[in-house]
């Protein structure tokens, strides 16, 4: 169903499309190579590829839930988030009603 949405949007309008896998994976993903190979086709040509690198800052977060053998160096972890973007919080007890 996946390439199907793919192809019909395919040269229509924009996708954005993130994914923890790699290009080559995609075929174990998708249980079929040439469906993959086919996929990626129609998602890659004129397609922008930004690969991120690093460790996980949702992972970080969370660092006690994972595994100590999957766990990154210590020294990844030394730095601090980013600062949040967007609108700050709204204080509680705020009247949804003034706007």
């Amino acid at each position: 169903m996946f390439f199907q949405l793919v192809n019909a949007r395919y040269e229509r309008g924009a996708m954005i499309l993130t994914s923890n896998r790699g290009f080559a994976e995609w075929g174990e993903v998708f249980g079929d190579p040439v469906v993959a190979t086919a996929l990626l086709d129609r998602l890659l040509h004129h397609a922008v590829v930004v690969s991120i690198e690093g460790s996980s800052y949702r992972l970080r977060q969370h660092a006690d839930l994972v595994p100590e053998s999957l766990r990154p160096a210590a020294s990844t972890l030394a730095h601090a988030p980013p600062p949040r973007r967007g609108r700050p919080p709204k204080p509680r007890g705020a009247d949804p009603s003034n706007g």
